[in-house]
């Protein structure tokens, strides 16, 4: 079944983007959703106007998205933990307290779009991966050091 799309979905296609979709998750997913109609002609005139609009609201996120990774790009993440022998860390650091940092710092970003494929166990530098947009992700530099014993 080929469906016009009325929003950005991952791994399908962009707002405004004729796609070929299963039956089933046409009818009884994206449709009822309102993330695509079915592609018709009158469908797709009707709507024409409605898609460029959601085409233009989306490059203005992208835009938006793209300042954003430009801006943490320079953003360095500074964590102080106890450790163990060899720099190994009682505990871990997820991607729940590297979103509490960022969000200490000013951004509002979704913890679902921290890309942290495991928890960090070692004092050092670590790159955390940030997915803004479909086609956007920033890098935020993590350091971790072992906190001084008093």
């Amino acid at each position: 079944m080929k469906v016009v799309l009325l929003e950005s979905i991952e791994g399908l296609g962009t707002v405004g983007k004729e796609v070929k979709v299963k039956d089933g998750y046409a009818r009884n997913y994206l449709i009822p959703k309102g993330l695509a109609l079915l592609a018709s002609d009158s469908n797709i005139k009707a709507f024409k106007d409605k898609i460029q609009a959601r085409v233009r609201s989306e490059a203005k996120s992208k835009e938006h998205a793209e300042k954003m990774a430009e801006e943490l790009g320079s953003v360095t993440l500074k964590f102080s933990v106890k450790t163990g022998q060899e720099g190994k860390l009682f505990g871990s650091i997820t991607s729940t307290n590297v979103f509490e940092s960022l969000t200490e710092k000013g951004f509002e970003i979704d913890k679902k779009k921290i890309i942290l494929p495991e928890p960090i166990r070692h004092v050092g530098t670590h790159e955390v991966s940030i997915r803004l947009f479909p086609e956007v992700s920033a890098v935020v530099k993590v350091e971790v050091s072992a906190e001084a014993e008093a």
